[in-house]
């Protein structure tokens, strides 16, 4: 053993074992992304499977379900494998209270700490506490004392009770900060003390995190203005592999007109599918229809009543159209391994977000591909996309801004070509999870 190592004595019985057997490593996630599609669980799981290929690192995945995918659920079953997967499990959550983010049920609880403890793992990485609970950090922290907590933000859950999206209820505004008479406007079901309990209740927990990660650099200033410690806080960019496997875009063999669009994403209201379906109008209004978009994606299920029928009735009404007029389609649902297909029958990909869009992974999917981005000017895109670099930005929430966007994409000579050129290599799962791993283990540099 070379002189450099830590060296086995009395007073540190286990530095020979630490240094012999692998790092051991939870990944906690919000639902198996193969069960439900979402950024915070796809990036979890990529961590889990690039960790799986670094040699000294012994990865495990927990995901929490919920009764949605009831075939899961067995009499006394509270945390069972997955697919029959080495590594891979289900949390069974239930009695789940979505105000105070605790799982209700004692049992589940109890078979956690079991798990833990059974388990032992040196780091706990929590990529959300939804269907977990947050205090399932004070319950890791009370369990592995001495294991590394890190805990990363996918959304802003822990600040704003409103589904974490800081949009303001009263007029869809964007928020910038939470306060017990704020948020009180937005959610008048509770008190203002409420929300200063709710702040203080999150904190408590949260604190049990030895290292916070965020995806995009904007997050920090915001979960600092909240209160957490800036030394604590660190940017992951997040990483996946390159779906595109080598597809490149035909140079030299440009089609007339650049003017096919898509959307790919959750059909929520967020994702603002619904400014698309704005701006078409007013394109068409204006007498501009040599354009095409592809709307892919699912989930349609969770968008308000007044969207899901906004959606719904936009499309039936596109189905009655001669050929000839139609602007919009609907593919439906799709996995990563259609996205070749689906990327090839568009020149732009359109990410309208209306909230503080974290880091947009569609961003990086579309790029993959070659394919220039329009986005609203917010949060993780106006962040990551370079403007009029290799991609564009629009006025969030603006479908008029979007529509002449639209309408430059598709009549500006050799604008496609220069956006094109200037997309960039991006990080892939492999550099996300040795950023990651430097978290977990500080002294790698």
């Amino acid at each position: 053993m070379k002189a450099s190592h830590p060296v086995a004595s009395p007073k540190n019985p286990s530095a020979i074992q630490r240094l012999e057997r692998p790092l051991k490593v939870l990944q906690l996630s919000l639902w198996h992304p193969e069960l439900v599609r979402g950024g915070a669980q796809q990036i979890a799981y990529e961590t889990f499977k690039a960790l799986q290929q670094m040699p000294g690192v012994e990865p495990t995945f927990l995901a929490a379900v919920d009764r949605s995918v009831s075939s899961f659920y067995k009499a006394g079953a509270r945390i069972t494998g997955f697919d029959g997967r080495p590594g891979e499990f289900l949390f069974l959550s239930q009695d789940y209270d979505y105000v105070w983010h605790k799982v209700a049920n004692p049992l589940l609880v109890a078979a956690y700490a079991d798990f833990l403890a059974e388990l032992a793992p040196d780091v706990v990485h929590f990529h959300h506490f939804m269907l977990f609970g947050v205090d399932l950090l004070s319950v890791t922290r009370k369990v592995l004392p001495k294991a590394k907590i890190v805990f990363t933000f996918h959304e802003f859950l822990s600040i704003c009770a409103a589904d974490g999206q800081m949009l303001r209820k009263t007029d869809q505004s964007l928020c910038t900060k939470a306060s017990g008479a704020r948020c009180h406007q937005c959610l008048p079901g509770h008190g203002p003390e409420h929300y200063f309990l709710r702040e203080a209740w999150f904190k408590r927990h949260l604190e049990c995190a030895d290292v916070y990660t965020v995806p995009s650099q904007f997050m920090i200033d915001r979960y600092v203005d909240w209160g957490l410690p800036r030394e604590k806080l660190v940017h992951v960019t997040n990483g996946q592999p390159d779906y595109s496997a080598g597809t490149k875009v035909a140079e030299g063999k440009a089609p007339k007109s650049r003017n096919r669009f898509g959307f790919f994403g959750q059909l929520v209201d967020n994702k603002g599918v619904w400014v698309i379906l704005d701006a078409v109008q007013k394109l068409r209004a204006q007498g501009f229809t040599d354009f095409t978009v592809e709307i892919n994606g699912d989930n349609l299920k969770y968008a308000s009543e007044a969207r899901r029928s906004q959606f719904e009735s936009f499309i039936e009404a596109e189905k009655l159209l001669p050929p000839e007029q139609r602007v919009v389609t609907y593919n439906g649902a799709y996995s990563v391994d259609q996205l070749d297909q689906r990327m090839s029958r568009i020149d732009w990909c359109l990410v309208p977000s209306v909230w503080w869009e974290i880091f947009g992974l569609v961003i990086s999917e579309a790029w993959m591909f070659g394919k220039p981005v329009i986005a609203s000017d917010v949060g993780g895109p106006k962040e990551r996309i370079r403007h009029e670099k290799d991609g564009l930005l629009f006025n969030v929430a603006d479908a008029n801004s979007l529509a002449q966007t639209i309408q430059r994409a598709c009549v500006e000579k050799g604008l496609w070509d220069s956006l094109h050129k200037g997309i960039e290599k991006l990080p892939d799962s492999n550099a996300m999870a040795e950023k990651y791993l430097k978290t977990y283990r500080p002294q790698i540099k």
